[in-house]
């Protein structure tokens, strides 16, 4: 099925539920949601022509092309939800809010007229939409989310969890310690200090919910024993490793469209049972670096 574009000013149209209506059983939703400085509605930080465009772009990864989505119905439907983060980061941490809560809205209506749950990937910012619509939307309407590196808190998440939708939803959280200082950063600026990011994961173990930290070699290598070889290389610093490292789309795609294959039980027996500390990409030498690489 062609991408579909849904922004948050304009809410979820006819077109749109038509399309879900029409989709052959066993054929996967999925939600893409971009993080901070995009904007639909400047040209220049449109995300819908760049990492959420449905043909290639240079110098960065189309997330629907890397999760395979292209014309045939059968491959299911990619919505590309568009919403303002331009602006301060506080600004844009306040508008994540109300367009979650429109997805919400969107997702109960795409889950009932398709007749199964949607699937949720955001980078940023744009985990924090997506907590924000499991935490609002109906039970039932999101089966699986893979959160990229996302700004928002451990709180936050914990009572997005507690909600009818997301204590049966399932949840991948993507971490880096090259995305550390970015972490701290929306500590300090948004919490002063007072609340932890999901960087490190939650605080309290839950069944329904997976830390999975892509610079450490150890978790590398247990994708690729799963069957997703993963390029290898560590910065000190990157934001956007989740969707620029090579091979981890494979991971994401099977994770979102063929949940009962990637269980969180199986991925929890491979990965390593713990992360590496804060701060130790930032401080790591450089032949620890190179280990990465190996």
């Amino acid at each position: 099925m062609p991408v579909v574009q849904m922004n948050a000013e304009q809410g979820i149209t006819q077109s749109l539920i038509h399309a879900a209506r029409r989709l052959p059983k066993g054929a996967p939703i999925l939600v893409m949601m971009h993080g901070y400085r995009y904007s639909p509605s400047i040209p220049a930080h449109d995300p819908h022509r760049h990492i959420l465009s449905p043909l290639p772009v240079p110098h960065t990864t189309s997330w629907p092309v890397a999760l395979g989505f292209g014309a045939e119905n059968h491959e299911g439907l990619a919505i590309a939800f568009g919403w303002e983060a331009r602006g301060t980061l506080r600004a844009a941490y306040g508008r994540a809010e109300p367009s979650g809560q429109v997805l919400a809205a969107a997702l109960s209506e795409l889950a009932q007229q398709a007749g199964r749950p949607v699937g949720l990937i955001g980078h940023s910012l744009g985990g924090r939409v997506a907590l924000q619509a499991v935490q609002k939307t109906d039970e039932g309407s999101v089966e699986r989310v893979i959160l990229l590196n996302a700004a928002e808190f451990r709180d936050t998440a914990e009572t997005a969890l507690m909600s009818p939708a997301g204590q049966r939803a399932e949840v991948i959280n993507v971490t880096a310690r090259e995305n550390d200082l970015f972490d701290f950063a929306l500590e300090r600026l948004l919490a002063r200090g007072r609340r932890r990011a999901l960087g490190l994961g939650l605080e309290t173990r839950r069944a329904n919910w997976v830390d999975l930290q892509i610079d450490d070699a150890a978790t590398l290598d247990a994708l690729a024993d799963l069957g997703f070889p993963t390029e290898r290389g560590a910065r000190r610093l990157s934001h956007w490793t989740p969707y620029l490292r090579g091979g981890l789309f494979d991971f994401y795609r099977a994770a979102l469209c063929h949940p009962w294959a990637l269980p969180l039980g199986l991925l929890r027996h491979h990965l390593p049972a713990r992360h590496d500390a804060r701060w130790s990409r930032l401080l790591a030498r450089p032949a620890t670096l190179g280990a990465m690489r190996a």
